[in-house]
Formats: structure tokens, C-alpha cells, sequence
């Protein structure tokens, strides 16, 4: 697999540092997108380069965390080709792999726990696109998404 892309502002820098040690002793590579610090920093840029990295194929996924996960997904998902989804359950983070083959995931430092961030990180990337009834939806999105990006 390769490395798995991870960027955060500076309302998520701790929570991001979490995560990737959480990734990196589970046995992941990761590639940090920033922030580096804990200074004011404008979200879309890194929820951008993110998805741009993704979407060019230089990672198969990406954790984006900002304090909601709101901005950080509508950003991520300006990007052709980008499926990113915002998730603080199990469920929704499960589903965003398996029902619409989301290659982001974008969380909400202000609205969950880390622990809780460890275990979505878990169950999304260990779930995969089960295409069947959920394969016309994806076609769809990306039709839709051509449309927009002629």
C-alpha cells in the first residue's frame, strides 16, 4: 500500500500527531501534509494538496482533520475524482469505504476523542468498496463530477 496522506489545521495539530502515531505502530507509512506548527493556518490549502496527491494517485487514501472535518471534506471535495467523507462514527466511517468508496476521510477534532479517531481510522481503512447495488451510485457522482470539471 502506499504511504497514506494525512493533513490537519492548527485546531487539529495534536489530534493529527495522534493519529499519525497511531497509523505509524500499526505499520502504515504516512506522508504529512501539515500543518507543522500550531499557528493560524487556512485549511483549504492543505485539504487541497491532499486531495490532489490522492487524486494523482500518489496515495490510495487521506486523513484530513480540521475541528469539525466539515471544511476540510467540502475542500477535499472540489477535487476531480475525490470522494472524501466526513465521519465521527463507526458506521459512517465504514459506510464512506464500502458504500461510496471514499478515498477521505476527514475528522472533526472538536467533535471527537482521539481514541475514538484511532478506531475510525481503523474500520475505514480496513473496509473496502463492495461495489454491487453501490456501484451505479459511484458511476453517477462520477458522471456528475464530469460534467462539472469540463
Amino acid at each position: 500500500m502506499k504511504p497514506i496522506a494525512i493533513g490537519c489545521d492548527e485546531a487539529a495539530f495534536d489530534f493529527r500527531n495522534n493519529i499519525r502515531e497511531f497509523l505509524l505502530d500499526k505499520g502504515y507509512e504516512v506522508e504529512d501534509y501539515g500543518v507543522y506548527d500550531k499557528n493560524p493556518a487556512l485549511y483549504p490549502d492543505i485539504a487541497i494538496t491532499v486531495a490532489q496527491a490522492v487524486a494523482e494517485g500518489k496515495h490510495e487514501k487521506g486523513i484530513l482533520i480540521c475541528g469539525t472535518g466539515i471544511g476540510m471534506c467540502i475542500c477535499a471535495n472540489k477535487v476531480k475524482g475525490i470522494r472524501a467523507a466526513v465521519c465521527h462514527d463507526m458506521l459512517s466511517a465504514q459506510r464512506a469505504r464500502k458504500s461510496n468508496d471514499a478515498q477521505i476521510l476527514c475528522i472533526g477534532a472538536r467533535i471527537i476523542a482521539p481514541q475514538l479517531g484511532q478506531l475510525l481510522v481503523e474500520e475505514w481503512l480496513k473496509s473496502e468498496f463492495e461495489g454491487g447495488n453501490s456501484i451505479p451510485k459511484v458511476e453517477k457522482i462520477k458522471e456528475y463530477e464530469s460534467l462539472l470539471f469540463q
